[in-house]
């Protein structure tokens, strides 16, 4: 590990979006600052994600001065969304946690709306230190996160990438390969280190903020969406049902909880602390 540093830093302001690459990012407790206060919801106030609508992989997404968003997408006029005062709440339903959040005005529903060709809503995750717990079986009292599917942060590494990729080329569906680190919408991405040298990571120091690592990442559907094109194939869930399953999940990357606030930037040494 005596060469192993932060390659790359992502956050996804609007869960589902298309996420944006950092030289530098603050470190809040429930994950990197921006990252997945927002996301869509259906009228009966589920989430919505590229599970659903893969096409949300080619809407973009980019943090304002404030907090606000400015959304894009191809053949659309962008649309500027303010943070919304919390004057009330709504009830959002995430992976069986019922999450308030703040509705956004109608101008970012009728965009979202227009975009997707379905009745959707914008809402914005207002306290992040009191909404949404982390999963009190993998967390410390009153540790909390975002939008995010669990947990604050995701860590993956190029090594277990190329690894992942050199067993898709001698797969069934090699022309699918070589797939990029997007597939996984990591927020840290690491050099430097082994294959799978993630999965004896119990804690972890990246420049100058600690973290505990707490599950291996079981992956879905989303990891075979193309996210140039939101076009679906059969890598790498395929090769990691073959090759990466672990009580029954399909494992890429890691969890993580941060121990300390601060500053993450590209280049940062790595360490493993257990």
């Amino acid at each position: 590990m005596g060469n192993a540093a932060l390659h790359s830093i992502h956050v996804h302001p609007v869960k589902a979006f298309r996420g944006q690459s950092l030289r530098e990012s603050e470190v809040e407790p429930w994950g990197l600052a921006g990252d997945r206060r927002w996301v869509l919801i259906d009228d009966g106030g589920k989430v919505v994600t590229q599970r659903e609508q893969p096409r949300l992989a080619l809407a973009a997404a980019e943090t304002l001065p404030g907090g606000g968003l400015r959304l894009s997408a191809e053949n659309l006029e962008p649309v500027t969304v303010p943070v919304p005062e919390p004057i009330g709440t709504t009830t959002v339903e995430i992976f069986g946690d019922k999450v308030e959040a703040v509705l956004a005005g109608p101008a970012a529903h009728d965009w979202c709306s227009g975009y997707l060709g379905a009745d959707v809503r914008l809402v914005h995750m207002d306290d992040p230190a009191v909404r949404r717990p982390v999963d009190p079986d993998f967390a410390l009292p009153g540790e909390t996160v975002s939008f995010a599917d669990g947990y604050p942060l995701l860590v993956t590494t190029l090594g277990s990438l190329d690894a992942l990729n050199s067993l898709i080329a001698r797969g069934g569906h090699a022309e699918e390969g070589p797939l990029p680190m997007n597939r996984f919408r990591p927020n840290v991405v690491i050099s430097g280190t082994d294959a799978w040298a993630e999965d004896d990571w119990s804690r972890i120091a990246i420049g100058e903020v600690t973290f505990r690592v707490t599950r291996m990442c079981g992956r879905c559907v989303v990891t075979t969406t193309d996210q140039g094109t939101a076009l679906r194939g059969k890598e790498p869930l395929r090769t990691l049902a073959r090759h990466r399953r672990f009580a029954g999940k399909l494992i890429f990357g890691q969890n993580l909880v941060p121990e300390s606030r601060g500053t993450l930037r590209v280049g940062d040494p790595v360490t493993v602390l257990a």
